[in-house]
């Protein structure tokens, strides 16, 4: 028998558990992307000297956004279990899972938006503010605009970790990528399916990487 066997007996469920994966990412990604970038954006205005300086909005968001961060995930699954049923009407599979992977994602990628943006020119805000921009412009064609390769690169790395999350959705019947290996190949001595799972997984890690890279080096001036 061949090492690869038992892999290509189940490699339906291989294939099956792979786009359980991506649709959890994917989906996930996108909520958590627009909620992220909203919320870092905030952090950065009303942080201290900033266009929209607010201490209280800022002291406020910011420790609940460092509260959510030092949550591990799987405590996290359980924590909000109730807002999962209420939202998606099940506790359970890979749409139940989106939930605490959006709650677990969106605090991780706002601080990295935080960070990048933060490290816009202040000169560059300051010519903006003396030509007579108003604050939302000042957000739209300086910080995304300028911040944006920083972005791009807070984006790839919040994406590789969603991926390492989505291995957890195990816990709640999520399925995936992740728990086929820790199910089938682990706990069954099934090696090879832990080998492909692997390779997948490093694969959508290549690809996550080579695209972010392209559209840095395209938005990067």
């Amino acid at each position: 028998m061949g090492y690869f066997d038992y892999a290509l007996s189940i490699s339906d469920r291989i294939v099956k558990e792979t786009w359980a994966t991506l649709h959890m990412l994917v989906v996930s990604a996108i909520f958590a992307g627009i909620f992220g970038l909203i919320l870092g954006v905030i952090l950065v205005v009303t942080d201290r000297g900033r266009i929209l300086e607010n201490k209280k909005l800022y002291s406020v968001l910011d420790k609940i956004t460092n509260t959510f961060r030092a949550i591990p995930f799987v405590i996290l699954l359980a924590l909000i279990a109730p807002i999962t049923k209420l939202i998606v009407n099940t506790r359970i599979g890979p749409t139940a899972a989106i939930v605490p992977l959006i709650f677990s994602t969106v605090p991780f990628f706002a601080k990295q938006v935080e960070q990048a943006l933060a490290e816009v020119d202040p000169g560059v805000i300051e010519a903006a503010e003396a030509m007579g921009k108003g604050p939302v412009e000042i957000i739209w064609s300086v910080y995304l605009r300028e911040g944006l390769p920083s972005i791009i690169r807070a984006s790839s790395i919040t994406l590789i970790s969603l991926l390492g999350l989505t291995a957890m959705a195990g816990l709640i019947g999520g399925g995936g990528i992740g728990d086929l290996a820790i199910a089938v190949g682990y706990q069954r001595y099934k090696d090879d399916v832990v080998l492909i799972s692997v390779v997948i997984i490093l694969i959508i890690v290549f690809i996550i990487q080579g695209v972010s890279n392209i559209l840095i080096r395209k938005t990067s001036h």
